[in-house]
């Protein structure tokens, strides 16, 4: 593990910091209520991560105690969306998320200990926030925050913005954030402040829980061991970090300068009829993650050095503001303050046209690759030869098999527990069973 300074009030890297977590929630006590951690963002703080870890290792975690509500991380996507009230256009094929979060808060209720993960829970207001909480009791809920640098969050936030479909350049971007959003009376309002004004953040948030469950991780920074981030998340769940494979975790990095150049160019050329659902899938999945986040990676993006003082100057407000708040700090507040930069400070806009070209020309071939796959790939067999798994049975089992099954027949069963309650409770019930033969599963072993 890379060496790592800790504060004299920290000490979370430590082996009796995640040990004293463990003793204090004890998992084996049947008179103690349950523990839900809602684990609120935010993004670009390693919560993709963190996500794929628990997901990747789902199985191993079950037998350790520990449930993740949902067949799949979109369900946690799609409970957020639910509480944020954000509409669904009628052109996307997905199925209403309409009550997903109540599934979702039923199941996690459920269980001894549970996780609920997205980062775009950081967005939602006070009432949204007060209506999670309140929906999760009797059982006893954790809030959960990560946190980054600034230095290192405004590169990586406006490559994501770039891949959600912005055209500003770096430079006016950040201007528009440093020197307009962040003056102004309610920098709420603008979507970067909405989610990393992590002060604000909480405060929306906190009103409803005591302060001492209320966790701040730190994202390590650069150069830090690539499991820092999970131990301390499994620490302050009381769980043991080891034995996952965080090789499951798939790689969330940033761009290579060409290719977000390239990527912001051709938001550009998009007509506007191409609507958020399809871009999506196409843009942002097929071109930026499967096919430019695999080439080598050539210039980092870092702030501009006129750019240093405010960064710094924000890093001292924020670590004022959550020592102040008597929040569970787990990590180093020292890590966010901005590390040194040395070294060029290149400009996307700088790129050459060959550099950018070679970029579209990758992204054009897997655009070609991906329809070509939709349209002539080979389909699934029918399954049930040597080796299948046995189909379950009964009402709950076939409903739970429903569930994770073909995209088209999921729709459907989410459709129909957005108009029956009945079909809700079901999906509870199997969802259940599923986490049962999990745990049991693994346990055996």
């Amino acid at each position: 593990m890379a060496a790592h300074a800790d504060s004299d009030d920290s000490r979370a890297d430590r082996p009796d910091h995640a040990a004293a977590h463990t003793a204090d929630h004890t998992a084996d006590d049947p008179a103690a209520p349950p523990r839900v951690f809602v684990h609120i963002g935010e993004p670009k703080t390693g919560t993709t991560f963190l996500q794929q870890v628990m997901w990747g290792n789902r199985g191993m975690l079950a037998a350790r105690g520990l449930a993740l509500p949902g067949h799949h991380p979109q369900d946690h996507y799609r409970a957020s969306q639910d509480l944020r009230g954000i509409e669904k256009l009628p052109s996307d094929p997905a199925a209403s998320w309409a009550g997903e979060w109540d599934i979702l808060a039923t199941e996690a209720k459920a269980s001894r200990l549970a996780v609920i993960s997205h980062e775009l829970f950081s967005a939602a207001d006070p009432d949204q926030a007060e209506r999670a909480v309140r929906s999760l009791e009797p059982a006893e809920v954790h809030l959960v925050l990560t946190v980054r640098d600034m230095g290192s969050l405004l590169p990586a936030e406006w490559q994501e913005t770039v891949k959600h479909r912005n055209t500003r350049g770096w430079e006016d971007w950040l201007a528009d954030v440093i020197d307009v959003e962040s003056r102004a009376e309610d920098r709420d309002q603008y979507w970067f402040w909405k989610v990393h004004d992590s002060v604000s953040v909480l405060a929306r948030w906190a009103g409803h829980v005591p302060p001492e469950r209320v966790h701040v991780i730190t994202m390590p920074q650069r150069g830090a061991d690539d499991g820092l981030l999970w131990e301390r998340f499994a620490g302050m769940l009381g769980i043991d970090p080891a034995g996952v494979d965080l090789a499951k975790a798939r790689s969330n990095s940033s761009l290579g300068m060409p290719e977000i150049e390239f990527l912001r160019h051709l938001n550009e050329a998009l007509p506007e009829e191409v609507p958020g659902w399809y871009y999506m899938q196409a843009v942002k999945e097929t071109v930026a993650h499967r096919a430019l986040a695999t080439r080598p990676r050539h210039g980092r993006l870092v702030l501009p050095a006129d750019r240093d003082a405010w960064a710094a100057e924000q890093a001292e407000v924020l670590i004022k503001g959550l020592s102040e708040a008597g929040y569970d700090i787990v990590g180093d507040l020292d890590e966010l303050r901005p590390q040194p930069i040395t070294g060029p400070r290149p400009s996307p806009s700088t790129e050459s046209a060959e550099q950018v070209l070679d970029a579209a020309v990758a992204a054009a071939a897997a655009l070609v690759v991906a329809q070509f796959r939709r349209a002539h790939g080979p389909g699934k067999g029918a399954g049930g030869g040597a080796g299948a798994p046995a189909r379950p049975r009964g009402l709950v089992g076939r409903v739970e098999s429903t569930v994770a099954g073909s995209p088209k027949v999921k729709n459907t069963v989410r459709e129909l527990s957005r108009r029956y309650p009945a079909m809700r409770r079901l999906r509870i019930l199997a969802w259940r069973e599923m986490e049962r033969r999990r745990a049991r599963a693994r346990g055996s072993h």
